[in-house]
């Protein structure tokens, strides 16, 4: 599968671990920026990034790193198209695919350690969407209001 990764300036020490990990999964990983943590940057720049590489078929799925993860996916829930969830523990990363779909998973580097979002990434890049019933309804309803109308 293809993973864009990106952060802000504040998620990049945890991006700049998570892509050799990512990559030892057997994943490849498209580097959406950015490039270091010494220079403030604005997290919307990077998860519409991550969010237009998916968005283009470039990538399956994208992970977005800010420093709360929440500005994140805030910002990339802005993005028609991409369902971003904000996932600090496994059973969030992995039920969020199975059930919602999310296609970006947002993490916050300064509320996570390294070994957690490990386990969290693999979750979610592990987990498939269910094609229940259910789910499928409820998504529908979501992408209702993504277009402007009613569930």
């Amino acid at each position: 599968m293809k993973i864009a990764v990106a952060s802000d300036h504040a998620g990049f020490p945890l991006k700049k671990v998570l892509i050799p990990f990512i990559e030892k999964l057997g994943h490849q990983v498209i580097d959406c920026g950015t490039d270091s943590p010494d220079k403030s940057v604005d997290y919307p720049d990077f998860a519409y990034k991550a969010g237009q590489a998916v968005l283009s078929g470039e990538a399956e799925r994208a992970v977005m790193v800010c420093g709360s993860g929440v500005g994140a996916c805030v910002a990339a829930n802005k993005i028609k198209g991409i369902r971003a969830g904000l996932c600090h523990d496994t059973y969030s990363a992995h039920q969020a695919v199975e059930h919602d779909n999310i296609n970006m998973l947002c993490l916050g580097a300064r509320v996570i350690g390294v070994e957690p979002a490990y386990e969290i990434v693999a979750a979610y890049i592990g987990a498939r969407f269910s094609n229940g019933e259910r789910h499928c309804r409820r998504l529908d309803k979501v992408l209702a209001i993504e277009a402007g109308r009613k569930p």
